[in-house]
């Protein structure tokens, strides 16, 4: 865009301006190179973990947090070095008339696309490898709607986290080199799937891992599966002697041949549940709302650097 046609067009038609700018890097720079990425990513975690979620309640826990990665490792993907490649352009064209708040919005838009697809992406090969999708819809009609919306928070907040990061970062080298911190952050402190002290925990909900576990769990159900790790683990000792007799092997056989197996593991899972996970419209609307609050945090933040960015002597 030359200086004069910036000066000129306003904030809503620069949007549109910048917006085909972008798709056509999407089409023509290889950029649509991420689409494939995540529905590799969404294989290898199906494969991994898609055969127990939303079945048990160990299942639903690891796969809820294996989306919940999938979906912050894509939105990541997506942005960290936008910003930063380009902040030469950025520079010039701000000086010639640019709109920072324009700018900023059309990578809104043009990352809110790509979130979307990936979320679609990643729902379509969960399904074609066989994974169980959640049964029970809370916010929509359609339980696959909410699911994908959820994904879609995730993601999306990830990405804005990306381009904030891309704001600040001096090279291309250095915001690669944040990222795996920042996923190694969100891995850690997603708040139920690793013990955490209990005075760190209020820093979970600085994460979108955090938020996107608890919905996904509260969306899959999770209070009402069964919990199996116990049987499992007391079946690896079955064969344990004690005084030349195998106790346990016994009453696992007396549960098996009188069918209390599944009633035994559905109790085991009424004594573990976790409010946090209830079945609940207002939990799932919750960590929707705390995601789409991080996404705005974001975005303004990266909006009051990029407006400095004339004083950047990089």
């Amino acid at each position: 865009m030359n200086q004069d046609s910036t000066r000129y067009i306003g904030r809503v038609g620069q949007t549109f301006v910048y917006l085909g700018k972008l798709f056509r890097m999407f089409l023509f720079q290889s950029d649509w190179k991420v689409l494939p990425m995540s529905a590799i990513i969404a294989a290898l975690v199906s494969f991994a973990v898609g055969g127990n979620i939303f079945k048990t309640m160990e299942g639903t826990l690891m796969g809820a947090f294996a989306l919940s990665c999938v979906c912050v490792w894509n939105g990541f993907f997506n942005s960290i070095q936008v910003i930063v490649r380009e902040r030469a352009i950025i520079k010039r064209e701000h000086r010639a008339g640019m709109h920072i708040s324009s700018y900023v919005a059309s990578h809104m838009v043009y990352q809110a696309v790509l979130c979307i697809l990936q979320s679609v992406i990643t729902i379509c090969v969960c399904m074609f490898m066989g994974m169980k999708m959640p049964q029970g819809s809370l916010v929509t009609p359609f339980p696959l709607v909410d699911f994908g919306l959820t994904l879609f928070f995730i993601t999306y907040c990830a990405d804005m986290l990306a381009l904030l990061i891309s704001c600040i970062a001096k090279t291309t080298t250095a915001a690669m080199t944040i990222m795996p911190f920042l996923l190694i952050v969100e891995l850690l402190f997603s708040g139920s799937f690793f013990s955490l002290p209990e005075d760190v925990m209020p820093l979970t909900n600085l994460t979108a891992t955090k938020w996107g576990l608890t919905a996904i769990c509260s969306q899959g159900e999770y209070n009402s599966l069964p919990m199996v790790s116990v049987w499992n683990s007391a079946l690896k000792i079955k064969d344990m002697e004690v005084e030349g007799e195998k106790p346990l092997l016994d009453t696992f056989v007396y549960l098996e041949e009188n069918n209390y197996r599944d009633e035994l593991l559905e109790k085991s899972g009424e004594l573990n549940q976790n409010p946090e996970f209830d079945f609940d419209t207002g939990i799932v609307v919750k960590c929707w709302l705390w995601l789409i609050g991080w996404t705005a945090v974001y975005l303004i933040i990266s909006v009051i650097i990029l407006e400095f960015i004339d004083r950047d002597k990089r």
